[in-house]
């Protein structure tokens, strides 16, 4: 979510295209090392990418290294230098809700229990049948491989079910720390609202939206 909201307001650095022999490689450096052991590697190379990073962020990482040994220069570095593109114009008003953080944590546990009554454990099942490429995205999608573990006979469901929900909350708790502290330039204007999301707040909600309007 983080990237679709830079991505619209500053674009994208035009990084040159990596040889998928270089990828490739990355890939295997990636599986041979594990997340820590190539986030090190990293660390020694390129230190300002790996501190943006964590070990277990594979697709990110795994990008980094790629970017670092196709070009020789840090991704950061790409990202940092000159005119990017698609970026939209005008001004932005970016409005962050952020809700208690024992809320926020009890509805993630709460949903990942509805997901597995709707059937999230059979539909993990039908993903790990398919025999598809454990990289791809919908393989690493918060639940998969610790419902996949309880399917290997590895946990019990309830374990696999706490460990999502960990996940889940570990993954709110970064997207809450990104929209805090990771605030476009201008011309964007952010307004956080620490609270829960009800009805009774869109007076405030609307309020901000319509002195933004009315502000040039």
């Amino acid at each position: 979510s983080g990237l679709y909201l830079r991505a619209l307001i500053e674009g994208l650095a035009e990084v040159p295209e990596v040889p998928a022999a270089v990828r490739e490689a990355a890939e295997a450096r990636h599986r041979e090392l594990g997340g820590p052991g190539l986030h090190a590697e990293l660390a020694a190379r390129d230190p300002a990418m790996a501190a943006r990073l964590e070990p277990g962020d594979s697709q990110r990482l795994i990008r980094a290294w790629e970017v670092l040994e196709a070009t020789g220069r840090s991704l950061a570095a790409w990202q940092a230098e000159g005119a990017k593109a698609g970026a939209a114009t005008g001004r932005f008003l970016r409005l962050v809700q952020l809700p208690p953080r024992a809320a926020l944590y009890a509805a993630c546990d709460a949903r990942f229990c509805a997901m597995i009554e709707r059937g999230a454990l059979e539909e993990v099942r039908a993903l790990r049948e398919r025999g598809l490429d454990p990289r791809l995205p919908v393989m690493r999608a918060l639940g998969v491989r610790e419902l996949g573990r309880h399917l290997d006979g590895a946990l019990s469901l309830d374990a696999a079910v706490a460990r999502a929900q960990q996940a889940t909350r570990n993954y709110a708790k970064r997207q809450m720390t990104w929209l805090r502290t990771q605030a476009p330039p201008e011309p964007v204007r952010t307004v956080i609202l620490d609270e829960q999301y009800s009805k009774s707040i869109d007076p405030e909600i609307f309020a901000n939206i319509r002195r933004f309007l009315l502000t040039p």
